[in-house]
C-alpha cells in the first residue's frame, strides 16, 4: 500500500508542477489548496504557497527549480496520504479532473499541414523551450536539378 501511495504522490506532484505554468493553474490551485485543507492545513496558506511556486516556475523556467518544487509537493502529498489513506481516492479524482486534456486518454495527437515554403534546417514545435542550440554549419540545401521544381 505504501508503494501505491508513493506513486500517487509522485504522479500528483508531476501534475501540479505541469499545471503551474499553464493558464489553468489559477483555477486548479484553489482545488489543490482545498485538498490539503481537508487534512487540517490552512487553505489560504497552502494557496499562497502554491501561487508562489507557480510564479517561481514561470519566472525561472529551469529544470532544477521545477525538480525542487516537484520534490516538495511530492513530499507534502505523501505526508497527506500517510496521515489519511482515505484521501487517496479524493486525490485520484482531483488529478483525473486536473490532468491536461488529452494526457488522460494516452497522449495528445497533433496534425500539422505545411503549405509552401522551404525549410533547410530544424523545425521545432512545442512550448516552453529554453537553452536550445542548433549547429547548422555545413547545412546545405538540396541541389535542384534543371527542369524540376
Amino acid at each position: 500500500m505504501e508503494a501505491e501511495l508513493t506513486a500517487l504522490a509522485a504522479s500528483g506532484a508531476t501534475t501540479l508542477v505541469g499545471l503551474m505554468v499553464t493558464d489553468a493553474w489559477s483555477q486548479a490551485r484553489g482545488r489543490v489548496a482545498r485538498f490539503f485543507a481537508r487534512g487540517g492545513e490552512d487553505e489560504a496558506a497552502v494557496d499562497d504557497e502554491l501561487r508562489r511556486d507557480g510564479e517561481e516556475l514561470a519566472a525561472r523556467e529551469d529544470g532544477p527549480a521545477a525538480a525542487e518544487v516537484e520534490r516538495r509537493w511530492r513530499d507534502r502529498l505523501r505526508q497527506a496520504l500517510r496521515d489519511d489513506p482515505g484521501a487517496a481516492g479524493e486525490l485520484r479524482g482531483l488529478l483525473a479532473e486536473l490532468e491536461p486534456a488529452g494526457r488522460a486518454e494516452g497522449g495528445v495527437h497533433v496534425h500539422n499541414n505545411v503549405i509552401g515554403g522551404t525549410q533547410y534546417g530544424p523545425v521545432v514545435q512545442g512550448q516552453n523551450f529554453s537553452g536550445l542550440t542548433f549547429d547548422m554549419r555545413g547545412a546545405v540545401p538540396p541541389r535542384r536539378e534543371p527542369g524540376r521544381d
